[in-house]
């Protein structure tokens, strides 16, 4: 059953509103990067309802999964250079609470599209791996788009043991290991490919998230991964903002903050990788209005969990965001977009095999000579 389109009131200023919101949005477009390819991911299923993750824990009893002692981080727990701006105990609990859902898979649509693009810039690499580890797997978003022919066992981590016993099923040996992204449980040059598909974004220290990985992995192995952009939910963050300073006279951050794709090159240099890869692309998702966006969110266990958010919202401030987020970006048909702006990244172990630069200087022909090239070869083909 297809969404239905529903409509969204409330009694403000509205051509002033819609003027500031204007005036902010061009503003906000020309100082973002410059965007690659989009894509049109259109929804099944009628659900309306906008809850909110219980307070209260999920016991770990009788969990039907391997954990390991020093995997999860104490509470509270990070290393001293690192900012403190998530509660990683509360994005726990959310993640826990999405996978308990009666139907967690109409919540997977993004997870699932990212995971499958994780897959294939494995399979572009031409070479089988004995042993792989997922970071922050979810429900197996990755190893489910993969083969026993390319991956041979597969170690998937997780802050939620909700998700572990919910993963789905796959043809990979697989083995379910509840630990911490910036405290990963394995020895040094374990691992021949390491993916981390959409978590590593709610890392208080990515640069030690990073430096973990690469300790895991073999010389000569991979890291895929992908994880949001700066660019994300820019229509949700936009509208609450404009939203609250009309109502409340001031806005609190409600979108989490995301890495600049700039940095990310220089993250994985200092961790030690080299032969980097990273691009980005966005993914849109066309929704019935601001409240099932915002449903889906904690569906897919994407509430906010930083320290500073605000708890809570007036009603009044939601029904303004809402009809200024249809005002500026609806589309033809009704329905709002949303966009989610993934990077992905490629870096690879040091091992002595690998191809290296050439010493700087070594060169026999300048870049000047390239040009006279073609002209050569068309010299030759004629006296042919």
């Amino acid at each position: 059953m297809a969404r239905e389109v529903g409509q969204t009131t409330s009694s403000f200023p509205r051509e002033e509103l819609i003027a500031e919101a204007i005036v902010a949005h061009a503003h906000y477009k020309s100082t973002s990067k410059v965007r690659s390819s989009s894509e049109m991911l259109r929804r099944g299923g009628l659900r309306f309802l906008w809850l909110r993750p219980p307070a209260a824990g999920v016991p770990t009893k009788s969990l039907g999964l391997r954990k390991a002692a020093s995997g999860l981080s104490p509470s509270g727990s990070t290393s001293p250079r690192a900012l403190n701006i998530f509660d990683r105990d509360l994005k726990r609990k959310q993640k826990n609470w999405a996978a308990r859902q009666p139907e967690p898979m109409k919540f997977d649509y993004l997870k699932e599209e990212v995971g499958s693009r994780i897959a294939d810039r494995v399979y572009d690499i031409a070479r089988d791996f004995p042993l792989a580890l997922n970071v922050g797997c979810g429900r197996g978003y990755v190893a489910q788009h993969l083969n026993k022919e390319t991956v041979g066992k597969f170690f998937q981590t997780d802050i939620a043991e909700n998700a572990l016993k919910n993963i789905s099923e796959t043809e990979i040996p697989t083995v379910g290991v509840l630990a911490d992204e910036e405290f990963l449980p394995f020895r040094e040059n374990t691992f021949n490919l390491v993916v981390s598909s959409l978590s590593l974004h709610w890392v208080n220290d990515l640069p030690r998230a990073l430096e973990q990985i690469h300790y895991v992995l073999k010389p000569d192995g991979v890291f895929i991964g992908a994880m949001f952009g700066g660019d994300t939910l820019y229509e949700l963050r936009c509208s609450l903002q404009l939203a609250e300073m009309e109502r409340e006279g001031g806005f609190s951050p409600h979108v989490s903050p995301f890495t600049a794709v700039n940095d990310l090159g220089h993250l994985l240099g200092r961790a030690g990788f080299n032969t980097l890869t990273v691009d980005t692309d966005e993914i849109q998702v066309n929704y019935p209005g601001m409240f099932e966006l915002m449903e889906d969110l904690q569906g897919m266990g994407e509430s906010n969990c930083a320290w500073n958010r605000k708890a809570l919202l007036h009603r009044e401030t939601m029904l303004a965001a809402a009809a200024v987020y249809r005002e500026m970006y609806r589309n033809e048909d009704g329905s709002v977009p949303a966009t989610y702006q993934i990077y992905y990244m490629i870096g690879w172990k040091y091992h002595d095999s690998q191809a290296r630069p050439a010493e700087r200087g070594s060169a026999t022909m300048s870049f000047g000579e390239l040009g006279k090239i073609n002209n050569l070869m068309s010299q030759g083909n004629k006296s042919k």
